[in-house]
């Protein structure tokens, strides 16, 4: 597996070895030892989530600010945009984001800690995305940021027209957002 540190350094891309013949392929999404090793601790995950989007969705930017989430996302169909917001006060890249293309077809997976705020956007024409979670979902804890706050200023793909949930259309400010001290 081959790890690369984003500029805010606890956010990994991680990239699997792949196998692959005129079968098929083959490739191993998750080890425990080998992700821990990659992170620097123990992790547990008590949580698997899939959803199924179409072109132009964007879902976040999404936190849970008690019951916080690591999350260990990749795309098994399709390809999305993905960013991490770090929403730790004390850190020194508080308010800073990073971003990466995930694809079924370049297999990678982003390591968000928990912490941070996340959210994706779909480049392809559905997209199917598979991630493990730190903690259990709750809703009463849930937060959202909007996407295009414009003190975050996320570099969004260009001519992006999202299609948001209510909820994410209503995401408050970065300014006004309860964040992780």
């Amino acid at each position: 597996m081959k790890v690369e540190r984003l500029t805010i350094p606890d956010v990994l891309v991680l990239e699997p070895q792949v196998f692959g013949d005129e079968r098929g392929f083959f490739f191993e999404s998750f080890n425990q030892r080998r992700f821990e090793d990659a992170v620097g601790g123990q992790v547990l995950f008590v949580q698997d989530n899939h959803s199924r989007s179409s072109k132009g969705v964007l879902r976040g930017l999404h936190y849970q600010l008690k019951h916080a989430q690591g999350k260990l996302l990749r795309v098994s169909q399709g390809e999305v945009f993905d960013v991490a917001v770090d929403l730790r006060r004390s850190s020194p890249t508080f308010g800073q984001w990073v971003s990466v293309n995930l694809s079924a077809e370049n297999k990678k997976q982003i390591w968000i800690p928990a912490g941070f705020a996340h959210g994706f956007v779909v480049l392809s024409d559905v997209a199917e995305v598979l991630y493990k979670t730190t903690d259990y979902y709750a809703k009463d804890c849930e937060r959202c940021i909007i996407w295009d706050d414009p003190q975050l200023g996320i570099e969004w793909p260009h001519g992006l027209r999202p299609i948001l949930s209510s909820k994410d259309a209503a995401g408050v400010q970065f300014s006004h957002a309860d964040v992780f001290e």
